[in-house]
């Protein structure tokens, strides 16, 4: 049997995650991550958070989909 890590909250978010979210990692020059992050904490927004709108600006699809997904939460 496989060994559980985490409590059964972190079990559940992370199930949860896997199911909804679709993960990408991107790679920037040292020192771009920093640079990134003070952009972001100076407008008060996650790097997740810049990216998805960077590419929401330029994807309309993504827009739709982001706007379809919310209407579930409501």
């Amino acid at each position: 049997m496989a060994e559980l890590k985490g409590n059964s909250q972190t079990r559940a978010k992370n199930k949860y995650a896997k199911k909804a979210y679709d993960d990408l990692r991107i790679q920037v020059k040292k020192g771009g991550k920093a640079i990134i992050k003070q952009y972001t904490d100076k407008k008060g927004k996650s790097i997740n958070g810049l990216v998805n709108e960077l590419l929401e600006g330029k994807i309309p699809e993504l827009k739709a989909l982001n706007n379809k997904s919310n209407n579930y939460k409501q």
